[in-house]
């Protein structure tokens, strides 16, 4: 399996946890023979910017069960230079003003629900780490060591996302399971859940969260209708396993992908790698035992 190096790709909601560094190892065991792509966890949508670019489906449907995420990126698609003037907008206005800047921005998304205000609260919090209560408020708070995004760069990664899905790719709102029901053997879905070690207990950092039991049941019902699917899940960080694996009776084949370091470890203090499985469906003949990393780093095989 030919792993590619990293493409400079248009990203203009950089997400922590994005797939944009892991894009490289997936989208070799993602088929060329695609009537439409279905990326239903969208958040930077990194997975469906690569395919398009590698013109791997005829259609795509990117879809987050928070709407002002969904409308974030039909701003992007649509309106690509309102959605950079606004960005702009925003962004400057943090030269003239306070050190609460941010969170009367961050005040003003959570009662009215812009999507841009989002795109420049995910720009400017702490390591691009996204928070929401249960109702889909924002929580996270200010990085002071940096203004985010400018709005140069930010406008060329607008306009450059927009030219890439503009034309083939539909954008809903909704439960995973809602807006993945028409699809059919010759499409396929790429999910990036939030792990389980993430969406309960304390450290909640999804408005939506996962419960594993439901996950299960969805891919069940995905495998009967015959519908092809690469699932990212569960992991590890250092010694810290985020939940068990999924089980053997689904069939589906597991990879461990080399992920980097933590960035949430690195926020407090530590140094630790991330390993993560995918899980593939449909994949015979498909077996690696070792860790798969990207060209640039090391060769040598990573215990799991």
């Amino acid at each position: 399996m030919v792993i590619e190096t990293l493409i400079r790709l248009p990203h203009p909601i950089p997400y922590q946890g994005s797939k944009r560094g892991l894009a490289p190892l997936i989208v070799p065991y993602v088929p060329g023979n695609i009537d439409s792509w279905f990326e239903p966890f969208a958040g930077s949508a990194a997975m469906s910017l690569l395919v398009a670019h590698r013109k791997l489906a005829r259609r795509i449907v990117i879809a987050d069960s928070l709407d002002s995420v969904s409308e974030l990126w039909t701003a992007i698609i649509a309106r690509p230079g309102v959605a950079a003037r606004r960005y702009r907008q925003i962004w400057e206005g943090q030269e003239t003003s306070g050190p609460d800047y941010f969170y009367s921005i961050r005040d003003r998304y959570n009662s009215s629900r812009d999507p841009v205000d989002l795109l420049y609260l995910i720009c400017r919090c702490v390591k691009n780490a996204v928070r929401f209560s249960k109702t889909g408020a924002f929580t996270q708070s200010v990085d002071k060591r940096r203004l985010g995004m400018r709005p140069d760069k930010m406008e060329v990664a607008i306009l450059e996302a927009s030219a890439l899905l503009r034309g083939r790719t539909e954008v809903r709102t909704g439960d995973w399971l809602d807006t993945t029901t028409d699809a059919g053997p010759r499409d396929f879905l790429y999910m990036d859940p939030p792990y389980l070690g993430t969406s309960v207990g304390r450290d909640k950092r999804y408005a939506e969260q996962m419960a594993r039991d439901r996950l299960i049941e969805g891919l069940q019902g995905l495998l009967a209708r015959n519908v092809r699917f690469a699932l990212s899940y569960d992991g590890a960080t250092g010694g810290k396993h985020y939940g068990p694996p999924l089980p053997p009776e689904l069939g589906l084949t597991r990879l461990f992908l080399h992920a980097g370091l933590s960035s949430q470890a690195t926020l407090n203090g530590r140094r630790e790698e991330t390993i993560e499985s995918l899980y593939l469906s449909h994949a015979p003949g498909v077996h690696v035992a070792n860790v798969i990393r990207k060209p640039s780093m090391t060769q040598e095989s990573m215990a799991f």
